[in-house]
């Protein structure tokens, strides 16, 4: 079992290809990843669905808390990456992984009371007014989802979200049986003589169409955990349409280490709830990161919560320009910097195992998910 544990986490590490040259273009790192195949489900009665939903997750264990907690021997990453699937009709399954390596794969204080504040200094982000913008990629790729939180499309009928918009850690939330996702549309013009004439200095006033979710995958790492530990590194969700949104989506990609991210800076869209029927765009710094989580102090306020973090860099087989999701957007935390609080917003970043899970979860063949 030690030398499975060893080779869990060596699986894990990253084959770094990008090149040296002066001419150097940020560039996505080809990886090793892991192959994770069900290995049996079980039906669970079905949830009471009584949790209230949280638009945030706060937590006080930052950079040092995480960096400094053991390393998980394989069993624990089996169980963290088994997963529960929660069905429209309120029907609940749990799934048991196993994982696999293929050869020649695809290259504040605890005691600080917590503020809402989650802008740093003057405010930075933007809302993204007319269908020239909003239905166009990439911030057509952003949805809001039935229970206040945002989400990411990522393939026809997936949206990638985080796991605090469905269940609390301990029991699904209100509204999580018939969870929906909303895709923002222009209004109908009213009919008549010069209904299709707009004043260009308005912004088109846009709607919700709303698409029922028919399943929703959770992983057991946040259902065991909390976000004062293990659970906060697990806290992304996957929901399947009951038919395909037609939109153009954003592919995932294991998140590459910050200093190789194109300026150090990551970038992400949602609908905080202080700008109600807005997009919000933003980009940032990262400031630090663990293995699972990036932290930085890009403005947002809660309903944010399920953003994709994404980046654009340099597909080096396709010979373009590639934006992907590296990350879901979690939420808020106070950390104890050397006895000084200091806030961050923090980010779930998709590993090796986090992609091969998810795309799994996409694809349902380990064969279309061996390149992260």
């Amino acid at each position: 079992m030690a030398a499975l544990s060893t080779l869990i986490l060596l699986l894990c590490a990253a084959k770094d290809v990008m090149p040296s040259s002066p001419h150097w273009k940020p560039t996505w790192p080809s990886y090793r990843v892991p192959v994770i195949l069900p290995q049996s489900t079980l039906n669970l009665d079905k949830p009471q669905f009584d949790a209230e939903a949280r638009l945030e997750v706060v937590s006080p264990c930052g950079p040092a808390c995480h960096k400094s907690s053991p390393l998980p021997t394989y069993e624990e990453v089996k169980n963290y990456l088994s997963y529960e699937t929660l069905y429209a009709n309120g029907s609940l399954t749990e799934t048991e992984v196993g994982i696999y390596i293929l050869s020649g794969g695809g290259d504040g204080s605890r005691g600080r009371s917590r503020t809402k504040r989650q802008i740093y200094g003057y405010d930075s982000r933007f809302s993204i007014f007319g269908k020239d913008f909003l239905l166009n990629y990439p911030f057509s790729t952003s949805v809001k989802l039935s229970t206040g939180c945002t989400g990411t499309l990522v393939a026809e009928k997936h949206v990638l979200t985080a796991a605090h918009c469905i269940h609390d850690g301990k029991s699904y939330v209100k509204g999580a049986q018939k969870l929906r996702v909303g895709f923002l549309k222009p209004k109908q013009k009213d009919g008549g003589k010069g209904s299709n004439i707009t004043n260009s200095a308005m912004p088109e006033k846009m709607k919700f169409q709303w698409i029922r979710v028919k399943r929703t995958h959770v992983p057991k790492g946040w259902i065991k955990g909390n976000a004062n530990d293990i659970g906060m590194d697990y806290d992304y969700a996957l929901l399947e349409l009951k038919k395909p949104h037609k939109r153009k989506f954003m592919k995932i990609g294991v998140s590459p280490p910050a200093r190789h991210l194109p300026g150090g800076r990551i970038h992400f869209s949602g609908y905080d709830n202080d700008r109600p029927g807005n997009l919000v765009y933003r980009f940032c710094d990262v400031k630090d990161e663990t293995y699972d989580l990036l932290y930085q102090q890009c403005d947002a306020q809660p309903g944010a919560s399920g953003s994709g973090v994404y980046v654009r860099m340099w597909k080096r087989q396709n010979h373009k320009w590639e934006r992907k999701i590296i990350g879901i957007f979690s939420g808020h935390q106070w950390v104890d910097m050397n006895g000084t609080p200091q806030d961050f917003n923090v980010a779930v970043r998709i590993t090796p195992l986090k992609y091969a899970q998810i795309c799994y979860w996409i694809k349902g063949n380990y064969l279309d998910c061996r390149e992260g």
